[in-house]
């Protein structure tokens, strides 16, 4: 019997919930992908609650223009300043089954260069 896909990324994505959760001091950084845009969102697990949010349909990143990829370099930009901003410094990264390259790469580069350490 063949995985359907999102099967296939359900099962990797409990596989990494397993070993990564959130803290107070150290937030979940958990991404979500869809074919238009991008989600990001810090959680605290023990409490569960989230802490931050940001997307690519925030109205200060609807106005600019550009590809998918560029977008989530702003998404991930935009979640680490609104981290720093409640004083996280560090957190821990959850890809969400899907693979470590293209939008979630960006994402996850964008976050680190504004500042954000995972």
């Amino acid at each position: 019997m063949a995985l359907t896909k999102n099967e296939r990324r359900n099962r990797i994505r409990m596989r990494i919930r397993k070993m990564v959760t959130g803290t107070a001091e150290s937030p979940r950084l958990s991404v979500f992908r869809s074919n238009k845009g991008i989600y990001a969102q810090l959680i605290n697990d023990i409490t569960g609650e989230t802490l931050a949010q940001a997307s690519s349909n925030d109205k200060s990143l609807v106005e600019s223009k550009g590809t998918k990829v560029e977008m989530a370099k702003q998404v991930g930009m935009l979640i680490a300043e609104r981290a720093m901003a409640k004083s996280i410094a560090t957190c821990t990264f959850d890809r969400g089954g899907y693979l470590y390259h293209g939008r979630v790469k960006s994402l996850a580069e964008g976050a680190r260069e504004a500042g954000l350490k995972f």
